[in-house]
């Protein structure tokens, strides 16, 4: 495996990194954010909304039905601008960077000028057969209903209340690990896709891996062969194809529809699989809903949501109701607390928000209350201006893209769960779509999470999605991998 750098001492990994970054800046198309906020939430006229609509275009790329991304520009941006924070001595100048279609979220000609992919027909067990016992997936409950419609899962009965009634046919209640179904289902019937793969520039690995780990992880006594099992098997085959041996995987990618930590397992006992630390996984570039920030091969890409977009017009709509949408709610925090962690951060921000009653709106989402098959979530964010988003189970959370698709602006405690995440997806300068708090500044009292964000002034025909930019990034990296002296 490659060997990655310390995070503690640097904050990249030791590769030579593509030159140039996706530039995703958007230009404005909202006249004034302040009077934005003074027609739609009086209370909040010196919130900074001047973020507000740079959700939108970003709403473009994951809308998340995942459907081809500007060839990389050749340098990925490694140093973030800072986010606007709770200590920041000066009210930060904030321009809004979006156009609701930009020409960077639309699709250009059908030309491949980046290449074209070829998809492997692998063995059932690797993916087919996977789902077809999607009864024994999950060790709780059957993961069958999850896995219906491609992907998508089933149609979010009961969201008419909360969306308007021509768009309620794009709901779906989406699993958040169902990313290696949905690019499965898109790629196949992509544009630059070839069956001939002596004219690929890049080669797709349809591999179900998260499918495959996902029944063992929380089984004690499955073992670590169990869960390497798939993997394993997978990396036998592709590694007899011509096409991977020819360039030592280094033109091959799959997507891994888990976090990045459920692959790197280092010792048999440990959590997860290893899949990542096998040898034949060295070069394979990684699609991954939470990526390892210090491994160039992992490349992080949105979780899914449950909008599904059936046509431009969609988006267009969606845009619309959320712009003119009246938010009753100065912020919301959606989750549940943990009990078992020392300290718990998502406990706290509960109570915080129980006390500011008045301006956050709080979903407890102990127990079920939470799961797919409500429109709690969305309808709080709907009618909210910020939506708190402390880390999950891990960095990143599904919560965030809820967020942004409900058109609320996320507020983020650590940046791990967004700004090194998504770098092809998300604008370059994170407070153009965001707020950052300092979560021990919150813990120890010296900061309120309502005065911070109160307290800053104004400052799918054609268009993208995830799945394109996605797509669209790994043509042009690796069109870019074939530069003398690139690959070591």
């Amino acid at each position: 495996m490659f060997p990655l750098s310390n995070p503690s001492s640097s904050p990249e990994p030791q590769i030579k990194k593509p030159k140039t970054t996706l530039d995703f800046r958007r230009k404005d198309s909202f006249k004034s954010p302040k009077a934005f906020l003074a027609a739609h939430h009086p209370s909040c006229n010196q919130i900074l909304l001047c973020l507000f609509l740079s959700i939108f275009s970003i709403q473009i790329l994951f809308v998340v039905v995942f459907r081809s991304v500007p060839p990389p520009s050749h340098h990925r941006s490694h140093h973030f601008p800072a986010p606007v924070t709770s200590h920041h001595h000066l009210t930060p100048t904030l321009t809004t960077t979006t156009a609701p279609i930009s020409a960077s979220t639309v699709k250009g000609e059908t030309s491949c000028e980046s290449g074209k992919i070829f998809v492997y027909d692998l063995p059932s067990p690797l993916n087919h057969e996977l789902v077809s016992h999607c009864d024994v997936l999950n060790p709780w409950s059957s993961s069958c209903a999850a896995l219906t419609n491609d992907g998508f899962g089933p149609v979010a009965a009961g969201i008419p209340s909360a969306v308007p009634e021509n768009l309620a046919a794009a709901w779906y209640w989406t699993d958040q690990f169902v990313t290696e179904i949905l690019f499965h289902n898109r790629i196949l019937n992509h544009k630059c896709r070839t069956k001939d793969p002596n004219n690929a520039t890049a080669f797709y690995i349809p591999f179900y891996v998260g499918l495959a780990v996902g029944k063992f992880l929380w089984l004690k006594n499955s073992s670590a062969k169990e869960r390497d099992f798939h993997c394993e098997m997978m990396l036998k085959w592709v590694q007899d194809q011509p096409y991977f041996t020819r360039n030592d995987g280094w033109d091959h990618f799959l997507t891994m529809g888990r976090i990045s930590w459920d692959f790197r397992r280092s010792k048999d006992e440990d959590w997860g699989s290893s899949c990542i630390h096998k040898p034949g996984m060295r070069n394979i570039t990684r699609l991954l809903i939470e990526r390892n920030p210090w491994d160039y091969f992992d490349v992080g890409v949105p979780y899914p949501t449950g909008f599904h977009p059936r046509s431009d017009n969609d988006v267009v709509q969606w845009q619309d109701f959320v712009r003119n949408r009246s938010r009753k709610s100065l912020f919301c925090f959606a989750g549940a607390k943990r009990s078992k962690i020392k300290n718990d951060f998502r406990g706290l921000l509960l109570s915080h928000c129980r006390n500011e009653s008045d301006s956050c709106r709080v979903v407890d989402c102990a127990g079920s209350k939470c799961s797919n098959g409500t429109s709690i979530i969305l309808e709080t964010f709907l009618d909210s201006v910020f939506c708190l988003q402390p880390r999950g189970d891990s960095f990143t959370r599904r919560s965030i893209f809820d967020c942004m698709i409900a058109g609320a602006i996320p507020v983020l405690f650590w940046k791990r769960s967004a700004y090194d995440q998504y770098e092809w997806f998300l604008p370059a300068e994170p407070e153009s779509y965001s707020v950052f708090i300092d979560r021990n500044a919150v813990k120890n009292g010296t900061t309120s999470v309502r005065k911070v964000l109160e307290r800053p002034d104004e400052g799918l025909q054609t268009i993208k999605d995830a799945f394109d930019v996605a797509i669209d990034g790994v043509l042009g990296r690796f069109k870019e991998q074939e530069q003398p002296g690139y690959r070591w």
